[in-house]
C-alpha cells in the first residue's frame, strides 16, 4: 500500500515476493512486481458487449490463493487463521500473529495511516504471494475496518491491496455502502480485481443490470465465470441476461471471432424451462475447479 494520495490511484503492481523459506526469514528486498498496471477499460454498454482491446494483462486468481479451494469471501476468519497457521514459515507465522493483535488492539483509524494499514503493505514479503491476499484479509477483519477505511486502503492500495478489500468485504459490510469499491473494480481489465469483484459480496448487493454486465465482462476478459459467487440463482430465468448474450456471440461470430465457452454455459442457465437450482446449503460451496465443497 503507498502512502496517502489526493486522488483515488489506479491499481498498481504489487511487489510480493517469494514465500519464505524454513530457515530463510523474509527480507525488506523489492522483489519482482507480479504484473503491469491493469488498463482501464469501459464496461459492456446496454446491448452492446465491450470493444475488443488490448489482452488483459493478468491471469484469474489462482486456486493457491484460496483456503483449501474455498474462494477467502466465503472462508471465515477463524478458518482462514488456521489455514495460514499451519502453511506459514515460523517467521512469517509469528508476524502475522503480531499484525492481527496490532489490528485487533487499534482498530479504525489512527492518524494519517493506521499501523494495520502499514502491515497489509508488508504483508506480500513477509507471508509470500500465495498466502499474502489472505493475510490482507485478515489483518482488515482484525481491525474491525469500516466502509470508510476499506475505501482508504481500496484507492491508496495496489492491486494486490484492492483484491483484499474486495475479498474482505462479505466479512465486513453487511449493507450496500460498500459498492462503490466493486463498481470501481469491475471498470477495469485486471482479472484478478475481477474476479475479487464478483464475489458474494456482488451477488448479495449488485442490481440486475450491474450484475448482468459484470458477468458479461468476465466473458470478455477471460475471467471463468466459475469465479461468479450465485451465478446459477442469479442467471436463473434472467430473460433480458440472455437476450445480451445472444448479442454478444451473434456480434462474435460475425467479426469471426470464437465466442466464449462460459457464455454458453450462462446462456444455459437463462432458460426458463431449466430446474431452479437448489439452495446454496443443499449444494455446497463451488470452487474454482467447479467441484463443490
Amino acid at each position: 500500500m503507498t502512502h496517502p494520495r489526493t486522488s483515488p490511484a489506479t491499481p498498481d503492481a504489487d511487489p510480493e515476493s517469494h514465500p519464505p523459506t524454513e530457515g530463510h526469514p523474509p527480507t525488506d528486498a523489492h522483489s519482482p512486481a507480479e504484473g503491469n498496471p491493469p488498463t482501464e477499460g469501459n464496461p459492456p454498454t446496454e446491448g452492446h458487449p465491450p470493444t475488443e482491446g488490448h489482452p488483459p494483462t493478468e491471469s484469474p486468481l489462482p486456486a493457491e490463493r484460496q483456503a483449501d479451494g474455498k474462494p477467502l469471501a466465503l472462508t471465515p476468519p477463524a478458518e482462514l487463521r488456521a489455514h495460514l497457521a499451519a502453511r506459514l514459515h515460523s517467521a512469517a507465522r509469528a508476524w502475522l500473529h503480531r499484525a492481527l493483535d496490532e489490528a485487533a488492539a487499534n482498530p479504525g483509524t489512527h492518524g494519517p495511516i493506521s499501523v494495520w494499514e502499514l502491515r497489509i503493505a508488508e504483508a506480500g514479503r513477509r507471508c509470500g504471494p500465495d498466502h499474502a491476499d489472505a493475510a490482507r484479509v485478515l489483518i482488515l477483519h482484525a481491525a474491525r475496518a469500516d466502509t470508510d477505511a476499506l475505501s482508504r486502503v481500496y484507492f491508496q492500495g495496489t492491486g494486490a491491496e484492492r483484491r483484499a478489500v474486495l475479498q474482505a468485504l462479505p466479512h465486513l459490510v453487511p449493507g450496500p455502502q460498500a459498492l462503490p469499491l466493486v463498481e470501481d473494480a469491475l471498470r477495469t481489465n485486471d482479472t484478478r480485481l475481477l474476479a475479487a469483484a464478483v464475489g458474494p459480496y456482488a451477488a448479495r448487493h449488485l442490481d440486475s443490470h450491474q450484475w448482468r454486465h459484470a458477468v458479461l465482462k468476465c466473458l470478455f476478459t477471460g475471467v471463468h465465470v466459475e469465479t461468479v459467487a450465485e451465478l446459477d440463482r442469479r442467471a436463473h430465468r434472467d430473460t433480458e441476461l440472455a437476450r445480451m448474450l445472444g448479442d454478444y456471440a451473434a456480434e462474435r461470430t460475425a467479426a469471426g471471432r470464437p465466442v466464449p465457452e462460459d457464455l454458453y454455459r450462462v446462456l444455459t442457465l437463462t432458460d426458463p424451462t431449466a430446474t431452479p437450482p437448489a439452495p446454496a446449503a443443499q449444494r455446497g460451496t463451488r470452487g474454482t475447479d467447479g467441484k463443490e465443497s
